[in-house]
This record gives C-alpha cells, structure tokens and sequence, in this order.
C-alpha cells in the first residue's frame, strides 16, 4: 500500500479540525463528525484546546483511502503557534490549505503559503465553509490568485452558498488553460483550440500538482460534508502518495515530544525509511516501546516502518529535530524565531523549584521557548511567539502541574551583531587555568567556529571543549543578547600534558583538563568581542494595512508616531515597524478604522536600534568582569 504524509493547515477559526473529522468520517474511521465548539472532536485532545476551540499542539490520527494509507497531522492555525506547524512541514509530502469562504485569504494564510510554496510542498487548497451566510466563491478565487498564488486550478463550481445545501461540482473546464503555463505540448494545443482527452489532463495535472507548480482548488463545507468527497479524490490521485523503502537504512525524523502519564518521554517519529523496531538501540537510548498510526490512532506494534508515524518510547535523550539513523541533519527553522520573551513568577515563592522543572518539559515540547534561567536573580525567561501563548503556558501550568504563576510585562527580543575585527589570547601560566587560549572574532554568517591552529596540536576533546563554549558564550553578547553571525577562529592553543607522581596518581593540579579550556574560553572571547564591539540589532516586521481610501489622513500620523515607515498601497498601507511597537498599533487599529483596517505583519529582518542599547540582565557568571567571574568559577580573586 502506497503512503501519504499530509498536513492540513490554516488560518485559526477557517475549519480545518472540522475537516480533519469529517475525513475521518467518511473513511469509516469514526462513526459520528466531532464538533470543535463541543470539545468532541479527535486531534484537539488537550483540555484547554477543547475549552478555547482552538488547537494548540499538533496531532496525529490516520485512514485509508483506496490504496493509500494517509496519516494526517492537524496543526494550530494560531500565529503564537506557529513553532508546532514549522515541526510538521519538515516530515510532509503534501498539504491541504484551508481557506473560509466568508474571511477569505487572512494574515496567517498568506504566511502559511509562501512557506509551503518555498519548500516546494505539493498543496491543495480546500474553501472551507459554503454554508455560513456571507460565503464567497468565484471573487475568492481571484483573491487566492492574487494574495497566495496565481498557479491555481479551480476543480469545479460552487452552487448553493450561504444555504445548509450548498454544493460542489467538479469540472475540467478550465485545467487545460491553468496547465498550459507549464506545458509547451498544452500551450500549443491550447492555442490551436484542440481539446486534451480528460485522461491525459488528470496526468498532467498530478504530475504538475506533485511539483508543487499548481494548486488544486475545491470547495465545499466540512460541516455538511459538501466538496469532501471530491477533496479526497484529489489527496488519493494528485498528491505524491509512494511506495516507502522498508528494507532500506533506518532514517527518520522527531517532530514532537511529549510527556506521557509517568512523565516518560514519547518521540513522534516519521520514517523515510527502513524500519525500526522495539528494543533497538539508538544514539539517544533504547527503544523500549512502540506505537503506530493505523485507522485512527496509534496502536501497540513491534516495528514501525517506512512511510509511517510512530511514537517511541524509552528514548531519554530525544529532542525535537533530531534525526533516527543515518541521516545528521536538523530540523531546519523554517519561520522567524519568536521576538518576545517574558519572566514567569510563581505565585507561591516555594513553587520556584517545581515551575522549573515544568517548564523545562513545556521546553522539551517546544524548544522555541528557550528557557533562561538567571542564577543570581533566581528569574526564569521565556520566548514567546504573542501574548495568547502565554495565557496557554499559564493555563497549562496550572491544569497540568497545579502551579499558578504571573508573567512581567513582554519585552523584544534584541540581538548582537560583531562591529569589527579582533584578537585575544591567554597563555599558559599566566591565568588560573593549565590552558592557552587564543581566538579571533568577525562578522560572519551564523555562528561559526573554525580552527587555526593544527588539529594535532592538542587532544581533540580540548578543541571540542573550546568550540563547544563558544557557542554558549555567544548566547550572551556585551549587552547580553545572542550574539549572531560572528565566525570566532582558534588562533592559539596549548596544554600541560598528563602528569603523574611516582605512584602512577593523575595530578590534575599538573595536567591540562577539559574543564580548564571551558573555564578560559568565555574570559579570551568576551574580552575579543569587546575589543571588536558589537551593535545591538531589533526586528523588523513587514505591514500590510488594508483600509478604505478616507482613513489614510488618520492612520498615517499614528503609524509614524509608532515608529512604523509606511507607503501608500493599491488596499491602504504598507511597510515596516519595530516588532516592539506591534502590539500598539494592533491595540490602536480597531479604533483608528473603526473596526475596517485589516493588519498583516511578518518578520523581516534585524535594524541596529536608535539611541542607547538595551540591555538584558546576565546569566551567566560574567565574563566581562575577570574578578567577578574568577570569584564564580575559582571561588577565589
């Protein structure tokens, strides 16, 4: 049997879970269509998506259709969300986009769109919806031509909307015209007015639609049932179902973890190949369990094998993105990281020690958190995406763990940026340490740390020690943010070898350690950051600002009173403004239009910041000030 990995993305509220269970109807997997508004339905499992209707963690469930096996992933339409749909995208072979016929194309629907047309991810579009009052149809798709991609395909007409019958009736009409773009032999027949047999359009359409060239539209309704039937033809036939490679190497990729009812960790895996089974060993631990979706949800099995999603446990040292088997790679990051962060108290000052440890594992299911936690000031920070992400990690925190906790005011996320060009050394026996460290910090792409010197110049685990406190170093610049794109070169090395006394006892008081290259490193660097200097940069978020023609007089002031540069646009308004000033202009816009503005904004890229830098509490023990730090690390001036 032929399988098919596909996500269903969409805007919040534009129906997607109601689609996922209405598929899951008609494939006889459930006997009843769950609603989201009751808190019934199969992927929103966690209390509060049921509670909020909306979905908050990605979800796995599968069906069959004809020959081919589907598993189906539901992801949040929610932008504070978007880390758990950047997870998904890397384990797809398609995707459908949903779209509701009465918003139309929103803010989160453009985003999800370039995205999947940069991956290149075969996708279907599905308008979502006919029966609600206000749906939308021909004029709809002129808008996705416009807004998310001309290459569409209309599959067919839309009759009845805004009525509890509407209807979808599929039609070829207008393919060979859609297809002719990428088909010198349509184009020619197009123009010549000679009609393509239907057989040999449907090809050229799956082979077009699994380029991820065109995009299939349809419509109908998940609620009525209405276009489903016809959607799922188009899953079955257009998109790039296969035959998996079970008896290849075992490659797979984690795109989730969670914790299960004894706190154990439970990897989500999505195999390319080969088939791993229970009680194999891996680099993060031993398998001990497995489970695989299987008309419906995951079921107890021995192996789980190419082409499926499994779920594993025994893995102590599974991460989000980490590869199973021969392949290295990462996950990659897709969207821009989150530009807010906030500290989280706890409410009863006992509960300090448990709020970290929950939050470590909130951590572990979405890394994009990035929890840091300041030593001195006893304070726990974490990235956040908006502030409904942070309602969700208080509600979580308290329904999952029974801690109740307050947040301080958001601020933006800065970063540092190398200025210039320097050097800095230490050498041994002319600092605490039986170490000689010598670096040379630049501009650079990424964070990136090359040596020097010869590799046979000391023992490998020192170099790697070396490289390794770099990179966390570099987590915090001169003024404590991250420092990015700065390639750090290894210009000096040096050890004092094992030394023994007479009996054969390791001196370590007399022999180069590990340790004693981790402890220099942050002193040499910071010192050479400091020489080069560094510009502390903030993001930058593209606008679109959609408004009738009268309201410009009035928004335009209050965009650059916050900040923003903007230009007048065929719909209103568009340009850029400091991610930190976006909250106000959302508080500020119903106000300023009376309600009729429609803002989208998506991150664009780091500015240096206008007048004095901020600056971000440190972590770590200091490196800037050589006594303080020597205090720390030596428990000595």
């Amino acid at each position: 049997m032929r399988s098919l990995n596909l996500g269903i993305l969409a805007h919040v509220d534009a129906g997607k879970t109601s689609l996922t269970e209405r598929l899951l109807y008609n494939a006889g997997v459930i006997d009843e269509v769950g609603s989201v508004d009751d808190g019934s339905t199969q992927t929103d499992s966690l209390a509060l998506e049921r509670q909020r209707g909306i979905t908050i963690k990605s979800a796995v469930v599968s069906f069959v259709i004809g020959d081919v096996a589907v598993n189906l992933i539901d992801t949040p339409g929610h932008p504070d969300f978007i880390a758990e749909v950047e997870r998904v995208l890397s384990v797809l072979d398609g995707a459908v986009l949903v779209i509701s016929a009465v918003e139309g194309v929103q803010a989160q629907t453009r985003v999800l769109m370039r995205t999947l047309r940069r991956l290149r991810i075969p996708t279907l579009i599905f308008v979502n919806k006919l029966d609600r009052r206000g749906a939308r149809y021909d004029d709809l798709l002129q808008d996705i031509s416009v807004k998310l991609a001309s290459d569409i395909v209309p599959m067919g007409d839309a009759h009845n909307l805004g009525t509890r019958s509407p209807r979808f009736q599929a039609s070829s009409g207008a393919w060979q015209a859609a297809l002719a773009d990428h088909s010198d032999e349509l184009l020619q027949a197009f123009v010549n007015d000679q009609r393509i047999p239907y057989g040999k359009l449907h090809e050229e359409l799956a082979t077009q639609t699994r380029k991820a060239a065109v995009h299939p539209v349809y419509a109908g309704s998940a609620i009525t049932g209405a276009g489903v039937d016809e959607l799922t033809q188009g899953i079955r036939t257009l998109l790039p179902a296969a035959h998996p490679d079970e008896d290849g190497p075992v490659e797979g990729a984690v795109f989730k973890v969670e914790r299960g009812p004894a706190g154990e960790k439970v990897a989500y895996v999505r195999m390319f190949s080969g088939t791993l089974s229970n009680r194999q060993s891996l680099d993060q631990g031993k398998v001990t369990a497995v489970s695989v979706f299987d008309r419906g949800s995951a079921v107890p099995r021995e192996s789980v094998r190419a082409g499926e999603i499994g779920k594993l446990w025994g893995l102590a040292g599974i991460k989000i993105g980490d590869r199973i088997g021969a392949t290295p790679d990462k996950l990659q990051h897709f969207f821009a990281p989150p530009s807010l962060e906030t500290v989280v108290e706890p409410r009863r000052p006992s509960d300090r020690g448990a709020m970290h440890v929950a939050l470590t594992q909130l951590a572990e299911q979405d890394p994009l958190i990035n929890l840091r936690q300041d030593g001195v000031r006893q304070e726990i920070s974490v990235s956040l995406y908006g502030e409904v992400q942070k309602e969700v990690i208080q509600a979580t925190l308290s329904e999952e763990y029974g801690l109740e906790v307050t947040f301080r005011e958001t601020t933006t996320i800065c970063v540092e940026r190398v200025a210039g060009t320097s050097e800095a050394a230490e050498f041994l026996g002319a600092n605490p340490f039986l170490a000689t460290v010598g670096l040379r910090v630049e501009p650079g792409t990424g964070v990136e740390f090359r040596l020097g010197v010869s590799l046979g110049a000391m023992p490998y685990a020192f170099f790697k020690a070396v490289e390794e406190t770099v990179h966390e170093t570099l987590t915090q610049g001169l003024h404590g943010w991250q420092v990015t794109d700065c390639l750090v070169t290894m210009t000096h090395s040096g050890y004092a070898p094992r030394q023994s006394h007479a009996h054969a006892v390791f001196d370590k008081s007399m022999s180069s350690t590990a340790g004693d290259f981790r402890n220099l490193t942050p002193l040499v660097l910071m010192d050479a950051l400091r020489q080069a200097g560094t510009r502390v940069c903030e993001p930058v978020h593209r606008f679109t600002l959609e408004l009738p023609p009268d309201l410009l007089g009035t928004v335009l002031p209050a965009l650059v009173r916050l900040g923003a540069i903007p230009q007048p646009s065929a719909t209103g308004l568009e340009g850029e403004v400091p991610a930190a000033r976006i909250h106000g202009l959302q508080l500020q816009l119903p106000t300023l239009t009376s309600g009729e503005g429609v803002l989208e904004t998506s991150f664009d890229r780091y500015e240096p910041v206008s007048g004095p830098p901020p600056r971000r509490p440190r972590t770590d023990h200091n490196p800037l000030d050589r006594k303080e730090y020597l205090l720390h690390v030596e428990r000595r001036v």
